[in-house]
């Protein structure tokens, strides 16, 4: 095989591997572009969550766990990546640039995470009761880590309870708003809709169980009987809270975020635990900068999100390469 034609299945298969990242809504708000030997990932305009995300921030978070499906695929086809995050200030739809290095072995943890990216599912209920171990949440800390973000998980019920009653006050709040809730009926999938985006109507339960507390959910059905009837009975447990959090609040940041956030996902993944995130409060100023001060440190919180194991096997779509590739030379 020559050298072209191996640079050229590489930057395929890095492409593919880019969409399966985890999206607010799965809005999927990316786009690329192949230059020769260079990939560039730029933001979607018309996918920024206009009323809910004014400032593009989970945008970038999801474009940033896009970045690092793209280097760790490419890292297993033998390339060691070379990126620039924000590379052109004139630019500000460019998030990154993407080119292929020197040939390079992927170590065996890459690896594991590289198998773990089209298996990943976002997780929209209660877990069952099989605990997560304390020795994965350290080493989950560590990867956050290993990207520029700080994982903390929140181990006193109280403070548990303290997120579980943000999360629900801006989910009351928010349900009452008709532009964010227009927003979200946006993104929600009807039943046996074709679509290749947004949320599926079986990808939370109709019926959900309570969890104690209770976290809430976003309300995707609105109005119709939507959602899948699989027993959650089991499914109670409210799993292991925790915060991603980042020393600053900039458009690095937020791509440094989703790349931990993806780097975390995908390890756990790999030992048989999921996600589920709650974002409603850190939609809104105030709750996410309370949560700032009380809970973070005074690093800025970029997700929240609870891990934990379930066995709801679900499915996932996402756009196909025409879609979201511009280019006239690439195939």
């Amino acid at each position: 095989m020559s050298t072209r034609t191996t640079q050229d299945l590489a930057i395929h298969t890095a492409l593919e591997a880019a969409t399966w990242a985890p999206s607010v809504h799965n809005t999927q708000p990316w786009m690329f572009a192949v230059c020769g030997e260079e990939i560039s990932v730029r933001a979607d305009a018309d996918r920024k969550l206009r009323f809910s995300d004014p400032d593009g921030r989970q945008q970038l978070i999801s474009c940033g766990a896009a970045l690092f499906n793209l280097t760790t695929a490419l890292r297993c086809h033998g390339y060691e990546p070379v990126v620039r995050v924000l590379p052109d200030p004139d630019r500000p739809v460019l998030l990154a640039t993407v080119r292929l290095g020197e040939g390079s072995t992927p170590d065996e943890h890459t690896r594991m995470l590289n198998a773990e990216i089209e298996h990943r599912r976002t997780h929209r209920a209660g877990f069952t009761d099989l605990p997560v171990p304390d020795r994965l949440v350290e080493t989950l800390v560590q990867q956050a880590a290993a990207e520029g973000a700080r994982m903390t998980p929140v181990r006193a019920p109280e403070a548990v309870r303290v997120v579980a009653a943000l999360t629900e006050a801006a989910q009351n709040v928010q349900s009452q708003d008709r532009l964010l809730s227009l927003e979200v009926i946006r993104w929600a999938r009807p039943l046996g809709s074709a679509r290749t985006d947004g949320v599926p109507a079986d990808a939370y339960p109709a019926e959900p169980a309570q969890t104690e507390p209770r976290f809430a959910q976003r309300d995707y059905a609105w109005r119709h009987h939507w959602g899948t009837t699989a027993d959650q009975q089991a499914s109670t447990s409210t799993g292991v809270v925790a915060l991603l959090t980042t020393p600053g609040d900039s458009r690095q940041a937020w791509i440094a975020a989703g790349q931990a956030l993806q780097r975390v996902l995908l390890h756990a993944g790999a030992y048989g635990v999921s996600a589920a995130f709650h974002t409603q409060a850190l939609e809104m100023h105030h709750l996410r900068e309370f949560l700032r001060q009380e809970l973070c440190s005074g690093e800025y919180p970029q997700m929240i999100m609870r891990l934990g194991v379930t066995f709801d096997e679900k499915g996932a779509v996402r756009r196909p390469l025409f879609d979201v590739v511009e280019s006239a030379s690439w195939p």
